[in-house]
């Protein structure tokens, strides 16, 4: 038979105290031990069916007692070397296969049981021990059944390390016999019993006080803690980094759903504000993607207007057209106004499609910084319902922003049509001004050198207005656009937000129950975990 005692976290981070059957157990009564037995016999039927098979799930059986030291016990079966009826021929290997599971494992003591009444030599466990551990560091040698040997036989070679030396010492111990198994007899008996068997027993008496199940126990507890304090160090490290990672999840995940509709709104209103934060750090460039609204007014814009080539709609063709037909029945006396105001409207005209195209190039800007920002707020993905309303106001807030700086946009340039800068004119030289001599025919004031100057005099007035216009529907758009997306993105929602009934506001924060779920276990965890590390670090400290 061979026990395993494993030194793992699970002794360290829930202190439970596992006997299995009456091995190591001196405090409870035979009606308890009864009740142990029954537990593991049922369990073992309700795996295997009720037959002779063996199963690798574990059955968990803890026990809990003032008066015995923690520890944690892997009882496995017993090695078998033939198949018995009602068994499958491959049980042989199938046991042996477990108990390697268990004992190759370097963090495992291995309790390695033998009957005293046969030839060690013999002994399965010693065998497969010695295969695993061939220093012996981490196996304890048990002898049973001391009082059953012949006559005139003992075991004090074995018990002193003579017959087999183990780099620890062997302990003999006397269990109960199965007629007192059948009779009841009390365990705490049965350990007074072992205690007088080998005080009492000339071959044994000197070996008494290492000899038993209660000095075994103590012996095992003591080496446990030995080994548990040398790897201190690596458990306080795995710990501690296993806690990080648990609170990096539990961030990921974001905080467990308030019950009430109070807390439910603020757990809204905080995400919201969450996600509005992380927006305006992208406009105001602590995050990528502001910087692109700013290439639409240096680049963009800018380019968009020098390609209306106004030099065209300014050529000798067009100008005497339009200034012919601005005269009317009544051809002009001086210089032609008119056709001047003509040319010039017909030029800044062409200057709303770029004023439009920049309001809605920089409109789709700030919607992709919508969708970063979502994406970047974390507890938005934790309830896919609020994620898209949120989305969904943040773009119609846009939209009507886009709307209203349009039309303003747009008035900047009606604005420069409708009223011309007179001062540009009365500067210009008086010739070109009037139109060349006076005394001419009329006929004559439409020669090419009169109609040249006044394209590039309106040429002139369209440049200067589209360099005043370079600087003002920049501003407007970002009065408009980007300091109202800074200032009130949300605020529509917010509005309407408070409106909201408790089933809406649950609705919003409609969490995949999966995730509910993986939250709170990683609680416990972690909660497990700290515990742990606060009770490594007391033993730690007391070394």
């Amino acid at each position: 038979m061979i026990f395993c005692a494993k030194f793992d976290l699970s002794v360290l981070l829930s202190r439970i105290v596992v006997y299995l059957n009456w091995y190591l157990v001196h405090d409870y009564n035979c009606t308890f031990a009864a009740a142990v037995r029954k537990e593991i016999a049922d369990e073992t039927d309700r795996e295997t069916g009720r037959s002779k098979q063996i199963s690798p799930v574990p059955i968990h059986l803890s026990i809990y007692s003032p008066n015995v030291v923690n520890l944690t016990l892997v009882d496995l079966p017993g090695l078998t070397k033939v198949a018995v009826e009602g068994q499958p021929d491959s049980i042989v290997q199938d046991i042996e296969n477990m108990v390697r599971s268990y004992i190759e494992k370097p963090n495992c003591i291995i309790l390695a049981v033998s009957p005293a009444n046969q030839d060690l030599a013999t002994s399965d466990a010693i065998k497969i021990s010695r295969e695993v551990d061939p220093k012996g560091e981490r196996t304890f040698g048990v002898l049973t059944k001391i009082d059953l040997m012949d006559k005139g036989t003992d075991a004090v070679d074995i018990l002193e390390g003579r017959s087999y030396r183990l780099q620890h010492p062997w302990v003999g111990v006397v269990n109960r016999s199965q007629q007192d198994i059948n009779k009841n007899v009390d365990m705490i008996a049965a350990r007074r019993r072992e205690r007088e068997y080998f005080s009492s027993t000339p071959e044994y008496k000197h070996l008494a006080p290492r000899m038993g199940s209660e000095y075994l126990a103590k012996m095992l507890s003591k080496h446990l803690e030995q080994v548990i304090k040398s790897r201190i160090p690596g458990i306080q490290s795995l710990i501690t980094k296993t806690i990080a990672e648990l609170e990096t999840e539990l961030n990921r995940l974001g905080k467990p759903i308030a019950n009430d509709a109070g807390g439910k709104l603020y757990t809204i209103m905080e995400i919201c504000r969450m996600f509005d934060s992380i927006y305006k750090e992208h406009l105001d460039g602590v995050r990528p993607g502001g910087e692109k609204v700013y290439h639409v007014f240096d680049n963009q814009f800018p380019v968009a207007i020098k390609r209306l080539q106004f030099d065209k709609q300014l050529s000798m063709e067009n100008v005497r057209k339009l200034i012919t037909e601005a005269d009317g029945y009544q051809p002009h006396l001086i210089a032609p106004e008119q056709g001047y105001r003509r040319l010039i409207e017909s030029c800044l005209v062409s200057i709303r499609g770029p004023a439009e195209a920049a309001v809605d190039t920089v409109h789709s800007i700030l919607k992709d910084l919508v969708r970063k920002a979502m994406s970047e707020t974390h507890e938005l993905k934790q309830f896919p319902t609020l994620r898209v309303e949120v989305g969904n106001a943040a773009f119609e807030s846009l939209d009507r922003m886009r709307d209203e700086s349009k039309k303003n946009t747009l008035k900047l340039v009606d604005m420069e049509c409708s009223y011309l800068t007179v001062d540009f004119f009365r500067k210009l030289p008086q010739d070109v001004e009037k139109g060349g001599n006076p005394s001419h025919s009329i006929f004559d004031r439409y020669n090419d050198t009169y109609l040249r100057r006044i394209g590039q005099t309106v040429l002139s007035y369209v440049n200067m207005v589209c360099a005043t216009l370079r600087n003002s529907i920049p501003k407007s758009i970002v009065y408009c656009q980007v300091r109202e997306a800074k200032r009130s993105l949300l605020d529509h929602f917010f509005t309407e937000l408070g409106a909201r009934e408790m089933k809406q506001l649950s609705k919003l924060l409609d969490e995949d129950p999966a995730v509910m779920g993986r939250r709170t276990n990683l609680a416990k965890r972690l909660e497990l975990y700290r515990s742990a590390q606060s009770e490594i670090d007391a033993v730690a400290w007391s070394k």
